[in-house]
């Protein structure tokens, strides 16, 4: 081979070679700039989610305020306001054959029932309470004033020996219950209610709720936000996800509704 030959043959391997560099250099930096890019829209998309984590906590917290400040005004000003008038109306000087008697005596009764219902609604409102008396106990409250009405036969069952819950997790789990109530009463025309708190797995709290109720479209419910209990369950949804809890809905037109709530607990709250 002659001397030129040999300098192509070499100009044309360095130029290969540097044709490879060349490659092998944008596909490097292609790579990177693509893993990076990544890497930045993973870190995107955790801080979006902890931003609407946050939001909705200080929306939850600022709920949580309301509750109480609303609580707070009805037990000191309205309630007692209406304790005033009630007095006033037992100490009135009528006569059993006065023609305001009977209509005095039906107002008091009346005045009574309000503040009775509103005591309990106070009781409910109000957070410190519900972290004081335990969830079970608040959840016995809502239960027993339920079953007084007559519009349900409920029954509730504890499994297991109870034990404390961090306090913004028993405010939380207790909300939910509330919504789950609250929705059963609105849509459900159920007439019986089953309710289980198992304090005895391993690890985890468990609430499950059941009715026998109309049931519902479980995957149509949950698209319905604007209805009132497609929000009732955004809101059971987003309460769980804040406290690191799972919610699990079972549900057919006809069947009835099982709802289950399950929160992870460490070893040592045990």
């Amino acid at each position: 081979m002659s001397p030129q030959n040999q300098e192509i043959y070499a100009i044309i391997l360095i130029a290969s070679a540097l044709a490879l560099l060349l490659v092998g250099f944008i596909v490097t930096m292609l790579f990177l700039y693509q893993r990076r890019q990544h890497r930045q829209e993973q870190q995107l998309a955790r801080v979006k989610d902890e931003y609407q984590q946050e939001l909705l906590r200080s929306q939850l917290e600022i709920q949580e305020t309301t509750f109480k400040t609303i609580a707070q005004e009805l037990h000191d000003n309205i309630g007692q306001v209406l304790s005033v008038v009630k007095l006033s109306l037992s100490i009135l000087p009528l006569e059993k054959d006065h023609a305001a008697y009977e209509s005095v005596q039906t107002s008091r009764m009346m005045l009574n029932k309000v503040i009775y219902d509103m005591g309990n609604l106070t009781k409910g409102l109000h957070t410190d309470r519900i972290t004081q008396i335990g969830l079970v106990e608040a959840m016995s409250f809502d239960l027993d004033s339920i079953q007084r009405t007559g519009l349900l036969q409920v029954e509730l069952s504890v499994e297991g020996d109870e034990y404390r819950l961090e306090d913004q997790r028993s405010i939380f789990l207790y909300r939910m219950f509330q919504e789950m109530l609250n929705n059963i009463l609105k849509h459900s025309k159920a007439t019986h209610v089953n309710i289980v708190v198992n304090y005895s797995i391993d690890n985890k709290f468990v609430l499950k709720v059941e009715d026998n109720g109309i049931g519902f479209d479980v995957t149509k419910k949950r698209t319905q936000a604007s209805s009132s209990s497609g929000i009732g369950l955004k809101s059971m949804t987003n309460r769980a996800s804040l406290i690191g809890a799972t919610i699990s809905v079972r549900s057919q037109p006809g069947k009835g509704t099982s709802i289950t709530v399950e929160l992870p607990l460490e070893k040592d709250i045990l």
